[in-house]
């Protein structure tokens, strides 16, 4: 674990953006398609401290990306070529485009001032959408990465934002995967690799500063 002076430098709240990766009611709500992942994320308390993250973003002015994923009814456009793929065609709640499915979950709250990035493809919330221009565009360097699952989305998240040349934060406790056993290891054994890890509290310490001017 980083020590509080390196995580408040590593989170400069100036250039430090929060992630949230496919936190949607079709994902960890009560109606989820995957609802071995909603438990995990619920009880737990991931998605409690997700929310947790967003409040305290939305008061120190660190910019919130809601990273959301959702695919057309008539499913043009989205990815056939892994079992996974092919697997939630067959779920008994879609993640449609304009549906309940695709909203985020409480109890987080969206801010105006947030962004919604929707993707229609692929595994990553990162890789082909508008994520890593607008963080470019904003002047972040820092990106915390909370959300699920740490099966799939959030390891891409981690590595696509560090091979873009971003610090990553991720909070092992605002993060969920299925088993839940599976959620530690991968940290440990994979994420720790690139990433900072810290916890919620710790992050949450670092964000009680001032409120910064506005970025344009």
């Amino acid at each position: 674990m980083p020590s509080h002076p390196q995580l408040s430098e590593i989170l400069d709240t100036v250039s430090t953006a929060l992630l949230t990766v496919e936190c949607q009611q079709g994902v960890v709500g009560p109606d989820s398609a995957l609802p071995e992942l909603a438990l995990a994320a619920r009880s737990s308390g991931a998605l409690a401290n997700v929310a947790r993250l967003v409040a305290a973003a939305h008061e120190s002015g660190v910019q919130v990306i809601h990273a959301l994923a959702e695919r057309r009814p008539d499913g043009r456009g989205a990815n056939h070529n892994a079992r996974l793929f092919r697997a939630a065609e067959h779920l008994p709640v879609q993640q449609l485009s304009g549906t309940a499915a695709v909203r985020v979950a409480p109890p987080i709250e969206v801010a105006e001032e947030d962004f919604v990035v929707r993707r229609l493809h692929g595994l990553s919330p990162i890789q082909g959408t508008e994520v890593d221009a607008l963080l470019r565009n904003l002047g972040c360097r820092t990106l915390i990465v909370t959300g699920v699952s740490a099966n799939v989305a959030i390891p891409n998240a981690v590595f696509d934002a560090v091979n873009r040349g971003y610090t990553v934060v991720v909070p092992k406790d605002a993060i969920a995967g299925v088993p839940s056993e599976y959620t530690p290891a991968m940290i440990r054994n994979t994420l720790a690799l690139v990433a900072t890890v810290a916890t919620t509290d710790e992050v949450l310490g670092c964000f009680k500063r001032p409120r910064r001017a506005d970025r344009r």
